[in-house]
């Protein structure tokens, strides 16, 4: 027997080392949140190490399966999905009511036993693996590639993301929808489809949103009207633009979590050194929390370590060689990838506030579990992969 096939060499050291580094953060920086009276006798520390401890048997048992059996249940789970995000549309909400209804969104189901889910998040994982089966599926029936097998592979991704991004939308949750986008363009890059048509469809697209973005300063009422938006959701472009116009409202956050970024400096003011007061920073602005304590130098540990980590899953990619793991994995690049750009991009005024938590850091069980569920994809794709590749050069020497 090689000594490479045992399991203990075809384990992604490296990935785990990365995941319990950013496990350490989350947890200094939620003790360091949870300070303020807002969050009064509860213990998010506690709970997040207990959700980590589940997202471990989450990823153990994910590893477990083979990535031709994940081929086997990908539409299955993501059938699932779309499922849960029908169920929360039509499920009755309000207080004491199965869906629960916070900030004027429909995101949350409460369920026996389990407790209080977050569909959306669990369906990312989902939808990347329908996406990379659907994509593999159909090269390995199109092998000659023309411009029309192209637009086909384009009409079914597309018909496979407006599904989900329909319930989305309907809760609503933008930022959500808008990690739906990243995937998918993710998965179209690396797709092999023809730059004469991503090339139009991108610009395209790019103008679109541009067009968006100016009908939403200088066109609100059409936009309302005729485009079924919200008006809170111009608010948020608002208050991301000049958010000291909007000082105790939309604008509120974005000007504590910048003023408690800046007020770090270089160094931070140390552990439990925070003054800022921020709403919610346990969740969404967790990285305020680690620019005041840790300054310029800590923020930029946590974001190298970010860099670390997709840089490596990229690796991991281009060892593959089956066309399913690569989309699998560029899908899951595309998820983390844009969750943290955005975060950390909201909490700096780089990008418009959407509620989108930072990965493996932030508290939250269903965020957590989702990450946890796909970075599981990760290892099961890199642990099967040395398996078959060492036993086909075995029968080989055969």
């Amino acid at each position: 027997m090689n000594l490479q096939n045992k399991p203990s060499d075809r384990f992604d050291w490296t990935l785990a080392f990365i995941l319990a580094m950013l496990a350490i953060v989350s947890f200094f920086a939620i003790a360091s949140a949870q300070t303020a009276e807002q969050y009064g006798p509860v213990n998010f520390v506690l709970l997040q190490i207990r959700w980590y401890v589940v997202g471990m048997v989450i990823v153990a048992a994910t590893m477990y399966l083979e990535p031709e059996q994940y081929k086997k249940i990908a539409w299955p789970l993501y059938g699932m999905g779309i499922l849960l995000l029908f169920f929360l549309m039509i499920a009755p909400g309000g207080p004491g009511q199965i869906a629960e209804i916070r900030l004027g969104a429909k995101r949350w189901l409460n369920l026996p036993v389990i407790g209080r889910i977050q569909p959306s998040e669990f369906i990312k994982t989902f939808f990347i693996l329908g996406m990379a089966h659907l994509v593999s599926k159909h090269q390995e029936v199109h092998l000659n590639k023309t411009l029309k097998t192209d637009l086909l592979l384009l009409a079914k991704i597309g018909a496979a993301l407006i599904v989900p991004l329909f319930f989305i939308i309907q809760q609503p949750d933008l930022g959500t929808s808008l990690v739906f986008i990243a995937i998918t363009v993710a998965v179209i890059l690396v797709a092999g489809i023809s730059w004469k048509i991503i090339v139009p469809l991108f610009s395209g697209g790019a103008v679109l949103g541009v067009s968006l973005l100016w009908m939403a300063i200088y066109a609100q009422d059409f936009m309302e009207d005729k485009l079924g938006f919200d008006r809170y959701q111009f608010k948020r472009v608002y208050s991301w633009l000049d958010p000291y116009s909007f000082p105790s409202d939309e604008g509120y956050n974005l000007i504590q979590a910048m003023t408690a970024i800046g007020s770090g400096e270089l160094t931070g003011k140390g552990f439990h050194g925070r003054e800022v007061y921020i709403p919610e920073n346990h969740t969404d602005f967790i990285f305020s929390v680690i620019g005041e304590e840790y300054g310029f130098i800590g923020a930029s540990i946590v974001i190298s370590l970010y860099f670390i980590l997709i840089y490596h899953l990229t690796k991991v990619a281009l060892e593959l060689k089956d066309p399913f793991s690569v989309y699998v994995c560029t899908g899951v690049i595309a998820m983390i990838a844009f969750h943290v750009f955005e975060n950390i991009g909201m909490n700096i005024q780089l990008l418009p506030i959407t509620g989108i938590p930072l990965p493996f850091i932030s508290y939250g069980g269903s965020s957590l579990f989702s990450n946890m569920l796909a970075i599981g994809l990760i290892f099961s794709m890199k642990f099967h992969h040395k398996t078959y590749m060492f036993e086909s050069e075995d029968n080989e020497l055969e």
